[in-house]
């Protein structure tokens, strides 16, 4: 197996790819943006590709909605939910006081602004396509400084001059396994499904048309964003992520229902939620008994 992701060496998503276990086996492809690491899949270049979808302080990332929305299709089938620290790394030698220029990803900046504005306010902050390239920017000696993983330290020799420097302690990183379509990953009753519903005509009422099919079925979303589609202003589609598994006979009936009213329903995958804990609790007449204890019924009412 070969796995792409967002590169260089020493990024978190390297670092989310390394808890897989399989991937120890396989071989790892940095690539130099979220777009090439997931075309890499598309073209047959890379067999899976590892890449972040959303973090608990920053929200989600933009590049990777609108990749899954468009494009040729792929599917969702692990997730992974890292810790996120981050260190403030130099050449070794170097002083704080003689720190102007420190680089970072964006993410990376909004997540230890007010840290960096308290401890380095004359420093110019630079914005790079990854925190590892930050890293191997100033082991270039392009920057004096970068905040970036522990691990992109250790790859680019620089020593940290100050660790553990996030606004808000415990940021979680969610990142995504994703392949060509093929069979889903088995359910295990504590799954997540994915989509994006791409609404039919702009009109009073439409999300909330969307929003009901999930709700009387008992369907809880875990996430819900707008996403512009490109085709003019005011045009959107909804990233939806939904606890259960297609295999649900509540899951399923929802998507079903959403194909029915929506222009278009993207399917990106179900899967083990990162965090397993316990399976959702349903309202009553919701599990997968009641919905065929009702097909049932009906069956008999049409055979008179």
């Amino acid at each position: 197996m070969r796995y792409a992701y967002l590169g260089p060496e020493g990024t978190f998503a390297e670092a989310a790819l390394r808890t897989i276990p399989e991937v120890a086996e396989g071989e790892t492809l940095p690539q130099r943006s979220v777009h090439a690491a997931i075309e890499a899949v598309r073209s047959g270049a890379a067999d899976a590709a590892v890449v972040p979808l959303e973090n608990s302080v920053e929200g989600s990332v933009a590049s990777t909605l609108d990749e899954l929305a468009t494009g040729g299709p792929l599917r969702i089938v692990r997730e992974v939910l890292l810790p996120v620290t981050f260190s403030l790394l130099v050449r070794p030698g170097t002083a704080a006081a003689a720190v102007r220029t420190v680089a970072t990803h964006p993410h990376a900046e909004a997540q230890t602004r007010r840290w960096l504005r308290e401890h380095l306010p004359a420093a110019e902050v630079n914005l790079t396509s990854s925190t590892a390239a930050a890293a191997v920017a100033v082991g270039r000696g392009e920057y004096d400084a970068a905040v970036a993983a522990p691990i992109a330290g250790a790859r680019s020799g620089l020593a940290a001059l100050a660790e553990d420097i996030a606004d808000n302690p415990g940021a979680v990183t969610r990142f995504v396994l994703l392949t060509r379509p093929g069979p889903l990953p088995a359910r295990t009753g504590v799954d997540r499904t994915s989509l994006v519903a791409f609404i039919r005509d702009d009109r009073t009422g439409a999300l909330l048309e969307v929003l009901t099919e999930f709700a009387v079925r008992g369907v809880n979303l875990s996430r819900i964003e707008s996403r512009p589609t490109g085709e003019r202003l005011g045009r959107y589609c909804f990233s939806i992520d939904c606890e259960g598994h297609l295999a649900d006979a509540r899951v399923g009936d929802a998507l079903a229902a959403l194909h029915r009213i929506c222009a278009d329903v993207r399917f990106l995958g179900s899967y083990p939620r990162g965090a397993a804990g316990a399976p959702p609790s349903l309202p009553p007449g919701r599990d997968d008994a009641a919905f065929a204890a009702a097909a049932d019924w009906l069956r008999t009412l049409r055979a008179g």
